[in-house]
């Protein structure tokens, strides 16, 4: 029996990316949990034929993978800037003042509210995992701890806490029940309110090789051929979207009620609709293609690093963020070929990544081993990190940024 469309309940019968068997990409591990069994799951994507809504299968809730959380926005200079150019672009084009409310779906730790609290203008966080929730609190922004969908959203219009501006940054990609989440957001915007969700663009995946970005934590991926279809399902209009960098490349959309006759239809929305076209998105066959590629740069990431270890080399890691996990368990990179990672996060220091048992250490390490090569594993923000660790010029060393191909940077 098949798998069936989380949209639009349709069989999945088309494979978009098959990288075996994974653990949960977030599931670091204590010292004292490396001698237990590990949970591995298949890490298939399909793509449906009908609503082309990239997936992949749920064998994990939300709550046993978002209750307790590792990830902390703040630490990333790059995503505070970016979170900050957002409020104030923003603010300035809706005109929100003090009598209005901002509502972050997927709030984290702040990150983003602050700069909304600055300005003046009321917020409100929603976010599930109850310990990075606490770091918001600990900032002045309420904080409902709770997983979004229309149960929620039912309870916040009872007690007027509605929004005039929705947003959610990386978290359409999270939601396992995707009609109920987005109904959600119908029921909960104001009547000329905005909605503003932010997810890595399936064009830049497949365009730029970002096989790494697939994990079990993300349930779908998105075009906005796709996501223009689930919106429109629950009576809401995509009238804008900008395209970003941020992940690989990132889309921005812009969401109003259909009743909602002040908003038109923006140029680059039907500027984006044909680009994607053209690039095949609307034809089923195209995704298919993307499972040899990914197969390919397997074989290239394994031969340079089996030809730097054959030449004495050491290679350690930077960063410790989901994509790195995919990438090193499918490529089975582990620490015979990596001695260790290094994340600024201090509460993946300590731990290991999971299925590849590589130790996560501060930052400092680096300059006290002194390696090689430094395989960065959080992509994205590649810029970021090398000018962190300029010094390691000093002594030769190198960095591997490993996609959309293996490439050393000096």
């Amino acid at each position: 029996m098949s798998a069936q469309c989380r949209f639009c309940g349709h069989p999945l019968t088309r494979t978009f990316a098959d990288l075996g068997m994974s653990p949960l990409s977030n599931a670091y591990l204590r010292e004292d949990q490396l001698t237990r069994m590990e949970p591995f799951y298949p890490l298939h994507a399909r793509v449906c034929d009908v609503c082309l809504l990239v997936q992949v299968d749920e064998y994990q809730s939300p709550e046993d993978i978002f209750t307790d959380y590792a990830y902390f926005s703040s630490y990333s200079q790059t995503w505070l800037d970016h979170a900050k150019r957002y409020t104030d672009h923003i603010v300035d084009r809706f005109d929100l003042d003090p009598s209005r409310r901002v509502i972050e779906i997927a709030s984290n730790d702040g990150y983003l509210l602050q700069y909304f609290v600055t300005k003046g203008i009321p917020v409100l966080g929603i976010e599930p995992a109850a310990n990075v929730a606490e770091m918001a609190v600990q900032r002045g922004i309420p904080t409902v701890v709770d997983f979004f969908g229309t149960e929620l959203a039912q309870r916040l219009t009872k007690r007027n806490q509605s929004g005039d501006l929705i947003l959610g940054n990386n978290v359409l990609a999270h939601v396992p029940d995707i009609n109920d989440f987005v109904a959600g957001l119908k029921m909960l915007l104001n009547a000329r309110g905005v909605i503003t969700m932010e997810f890595p663009h399936l064009l830049k995946l497949i365009q730029d090789n970002q096989f790494d970005t697939i994990y079990h934590e993300h349930f779908s991926y998105f075009s906005l051929t796709t996501v223009e279809r689930v919106f429109a399902a629950h009576a809401l209009t995509i009238f804008d979207v900008e395209q970003l960098p941020t992940h690989g490349g990132s889309l921005r959309i812009f969401a109003c009620h259909t009743e909602d006759s002040t908003r038109s239809i923006a140029d680059r929305v039907i500027e984006l609709r044909a680009l994607e076209r053209e690039a095949g998105l609307t034809d089923p066959t195209t995704y298919e293609r993307f499972a040899e590629r990914i197969k390919e740069t397997k074989r290239r990431i394994l031969q340079f690093l089996i030809q730097l270890k054959m030449a004495k080399k050491t290679i350690v890691g930077y960063g410790a963020p989901a994509k790195g996990n995919t990438l090193l368990n499918y490529c089975g990179i582990r620490n015979d070929f990596i001695d260790y990672t290094t994340d600024a996060n201090p509460h993946k220091q300590g731990r290991f990544l999971p299925g590849t048992h590589i130790p996560i250490l501060h930052p400092d390490a680096i300059f006290d081993t002194r390696p090689d090569y430094i395989l960065i594993l959080p992509w994205n923000i590649k810029e970021e990190i090398i000018l962190q660790l300029h010094q390691v010029r000093d002594w030769g060393g190198q960095f591997i940024v490993p996609i959309p191909d293996i490439e050393v940077v000096t």
